[in-house]
């Protein structure tokens, strides 16, 4: 394995093989992939978001009389 990359692991920030060998890239070990994929499936990952003022700021438009 000459010249074989090396990344840091997302979880741990430990070094982790970047190569077909690494069957957990990019990730280090099996550990720190399940505690990835546990962050996803709690939703703990999520992406901040600032809510846009609505026309209505918050009122019904007049709804038509049936």
């Amino acid at each position: 394995m000459a010249n074989v990359r090396k990344v840091r692991c997302p979880q741990c920030g430990g070094e982790a093989l970047w190569a077909p060998e690494n069957k957990w890239r990019p990730f280090c070990s099996e550990r720190c992939k399940q505690i990835d994929l546990g962050a996803w499936a709690s939703e703990s990952y999520r992406i901040p978001v600032q809510a846009e003022p609505s026309e209505f700021d918050g009122e019904l438009p007049d709804q038509p009389a049936s």
